[in-house]
């Protein structure tokens, strides 16, 4: 049960490095408020960490973004080492999240077919 929670720590850590270093990086296509890291998931043994990443944006924004944040791994990587005390810092894997993506798309599916819109109708059947 502890070995878990420590995960989850680590992770949640890491997370909060990443962004502290998206915020410190000297290059201005990465300091972009559009960017912003979902989620760490460490592997079993922790040689790596897939960074789930969110990029509001067009297809052709995303996939440059990821892009950039590939080529800077090192500055992340190193970023992390520095400032966590852990024996073995874990190789970054940057993945796109979709899921905010896939929200957004359902919330407004929702919204065209009258949902979400704040009105809440009373269901027909007997006054009282």
């Amino acid at each position: 049960m502890m070995k878990v929670h420590r995960k989850e720590m680590l992770e949640s850590e890491i997370q909060k490095l990443l962004s502290e270093a998206l915020m410190e990086s000297k290059d201005p296509r990465i300091r972009n408020e559009l960017i912003s890291f979902t989620m760490v998931r460490l592997s079993k043994d922790k040689r790596y960490a897939d960074v789930y990443v969110s990029v509001l944006g067009d297809d052709e924004e995303r996939k440059a973004t990821l892009e950039l944040l590939e080529k800077a791994k090192g500055f992340f990587r190193s970023y992390v080492a520095r400032n966590l005390r852990i024996y073995t810092v874990p190789e970054i894997r940057f993945k796109e999240d979709k899921g905010i993506e896939a929200s957004v798309r359902i919330h407004k599916i929702l919204e065209d077919l009258g949902y979400g819109t704040g009105k809440t109708e009373e269901p027909e059947g007997e006054e009282e």
